[in-house]
């Protein structure tokens, strides 16, 4: 018996539809309590649901968006699309959250316009998970927003708040702004609004984060702009990529380096697998009336699998309604 259902995209991703396929097992066999609904072509997960009937669904897509097309455009165009009937089956009722590692801009699209968003939010965010070393850190917003206003910065700070606590478990989290310095008067107009307004609104606010503390375990989550979060979390997965590559060759230089090597070898790969972003699956897109799970285009089978566990987990946690109750909440 199920107690949570995911609509899956398996026609998103580099590795579709097979790695997805894959991912949807591996999900349902670390979860017993989950169900999963295939969505794509008939031909392909018709006969993969008919080989693997145990908690598993199909929902017939004759359309895929494609990472080229223009997202929003081909959201309403393709009606068919597995992103569309994906955030419908939502939607409707058929599906608790919905995963999709396939262009992030149409998913975006696909879900704000046919799950819909959270009465009172003005934009959704994405929040994402940081392959920080000693403890998740939530960076808000990677994406979703490039331009903003004062006010979006203070709902995506309590949205990524709620996740914090209700999704990883992180009591009292410690919500700070990203800026240039911690002072207050500090940064942009914009940023200086924001912290006025973050203080006086925000349940855990401890002020501002300056770029080197965001991967120390000093603040739970750190709010900014799209264009700002989509670039920070570029340049720490392309510095861990890179520190990762200059120490293999550092240690493969040398015939007794490479022994020391095997010595060291176990501890890391922990350490490679704790800064990487696998993991995780994938990112929220918060602000909406059901789950979403956004996911690397390159996502393996076992990054599928963490993603589909995350959606679940938002919906176990009743992370859009939470965030609702606190927007009514704060509407007086």
């Amino acid at each position: 018996m199920s107690d949570v259902t995911i609509a899956v995209d398996a026609a998103g991703g580099d590795g579709a539809p097979q790695v997805v396929l894959e991912g949807a097992l591996q999900a349902l066999r670390d979860d017993p309590l989950l169900a999963v609904v295939l969505v794509g072509p008939a031909e392909v997960v018709g006969p993969f649901v008919q080989q693997h009937p145990d908690r598993l669904a199909a929902s017939a897509a004759s359309e895929t968006i494609g990472m080229d097309e223009h997202p929003a455009q081909a959201v309403r165009t393709k009606k068919d699309s597995s992103l569309v009937v994906g955030c419908g089956l939502v939607r409707d009722g058929h599906a608790g959250g919905f995963f999709s590692a396939g262009s992030t801009g149409a998913c975006m699209a696909a879900a704000t316009l046919h799950i819909g968003r959270i009465k009172g939010i003005a934009r959704p965010a994405i929040a994402t998970v940081l392959p920080a070393p000693h403890a998740p850190v939530v960076l808000a917003d990677v994406g979703a927003n490039a331009d903003v206003r004062p006010e979006y910065l203070v709902q995506f700070a309590q949205m990524a708040g709620i996740y914090a606590e209700r999704v990883l478990g992180v009591e009292a989290p410690r919500i700070a702004l990203l800026n240039i310095g911690e002072e207050a008067t500090k940064g942009s107009a914009l940023a200086q609004e924001a912290y006025g307004l973050m203080e006086e609104k925000v349940a855990g606010f401890v002020g501002n984060a300056e770029g080197t503390d965001i991967l120390t375990g000093r603040f739970d989550v750190i709010v900014t702009d799209g264009f700002t979060g989509n670039v920070t979390l570029k340049t720490i997965e392309g510095a861990a990529d890179a520190l990762m590559s200059r120490l293999k060759d550092a240690l493969m230089a040398t015939a007794v380096r490479r022994v020391a090597a095997a010595v060291v070898a176990p501890g890391l790969k922990e350490l490679k697998r704790s800064l990487s972003a696998e993991e995780v699956g994938g990112a929220p897109l918060l602000g909406l009336k059901g789950s979403c799970i956004i996911g690397h285009g390159s996502s393996s089978a076992r990054a599928v699998a963490c993603g589909i566990a995350q959606a679940a987990r938002c919906v176990r946690g009743r992370l859009p309604q939470v965030i609702a109750e606190a927007v009514a909440e704060a509407a007086g």
